[in-house]
């Protein structure tokens, strides 16, 4: 396609609520899934570290 303006572009061609709409939930569900895996892994790392703790504290 050729947009001969900025608005052009934007409307794309009609599908301006489709297209920016998908767009919109594609960047949400990529946030959405960097802050959980930022989450499990803080999660597990902190899991991990009270493991260690508690065998160190059985185990002398």
């Amino acid at each position: 396609m050729n947009w001969s303006s900025p608005a052009e572009f934007f409307a794309m061609g009609g599908y301006a609520f489709y297209v920016w709409g998908s767009f919109l939930v594609f960047a949400l569900a990529i946030a959405a899934e960097t802050i959980f895996v930022i989450h499990r892994r803080t999660r597990l790392l902190r899991q991990l570290q009270h493991d260690h703790e508690q065998e160190k504290t059985t185990n002398p």
